[in-house]
């Protein structure tokens, strides 16, 4: 593959913290290419850096030095408008907290970020989305009606509605027991073979078994990049 396949291009990027007199450096120097189509998963323990090169990757948070291209393009310092542009664009977000409003249907819920873009028939494709995650009969319900691992689904949903070319998924089974935290990874894992590029932040090795790419933090710092030749399969009869 040559770089026009580089979805994410990291350069010697360096987070640091500064508290009074003191800094903390969460992330050191960190160089990391992801291709299209890659499913990665970052791990680490507390501290180790993977929050903060999470929010980095997302356009949340700007590194202190160093160079991010995004599909080819600089965002390192970009302004504001131009990075949220860029991040509705190009990532769906799924957080641990899922981040839905309560007392909203599942519908409205996963058309919102589609207000902040261009998405045409929002309604329509909203609908095909929800059908895909398996909650077509869920549609009208208000998220605060439904389990933890059909609220995960929508929050999947909502992410998936701008068509980005990468799903950033920040611990995303970390509030699900074992059941509801396999069929989440089954469903990042359909989304990864109809292209996307998925990223998981874990530090659940049950979580991170499912990528096909497991790197590993410690101290800011990357200690380990595999890739991975015993992912899980979603089903034996699905397996290519």
């Amino acid at each position: 593959m040559n770089q026009e396949d580089d979805v994410i291009r990291l350069e010697k990027i360096r987070k640091v913290y500064k508290t009074g007199d003191e800094d903390t450096v969460a992330v050191c120097d960190i160089d990391l290419i992801i291709k299209k189509n890659e499913f990665v998963a970052i791990m680490g323990p507390s501290g180790s850096g993977k929050s903060t090169l999470m929010h980095i990757l997302g356009l949340l948070d700007v590194p202190t030095s160093g160079k991010y291209f995004l599909a080819g393009e600089n965002v390192s310092k970009l302004n504001k408008n131009r990075q949220a542009e860029i991040r509705n664009r190009e990532i769906g977000f799924v957080f641990q907290q899922f981040n839905l409003l309560p007392r909203t249907s599942v519908l409205d819920n996963v058309i919102l970020p589609s207000i902040y873009g261009k998405q045409k028939d929002a309604t329509g494709k909203a609908k095909e989305i929800i059908e895909r995650v398996g909650l077509a009969d869920r549609i009208n319900h208000k998220s605060n009606q439904l389990s933890g691992g059909q609220i995960q689904r929508v929050a999947v949903a909502r992410a998936l509605i701008n068509d980005p070319s990468i799903i950033l998924a920040d611990e995303p089974t970390g509030n699900l027991d074992s059941k509801k935290s396999r069929e989440i990874m089954q469903l990042f894992q359909q989304i990864n073979d109809d292209g996307a590029t998925v990223i998981v932040i874990t530090h659940e090795p049950s979580v991170a078994k499912y990528a096909k790419r497991v790197i590993e933090l410690e101290d800011g710092k990357i200690v380990s990049d595999k890739s991975s030749t015993t992912s899980t399969p979603i089903r034996a009869k699905e397996n290519k």
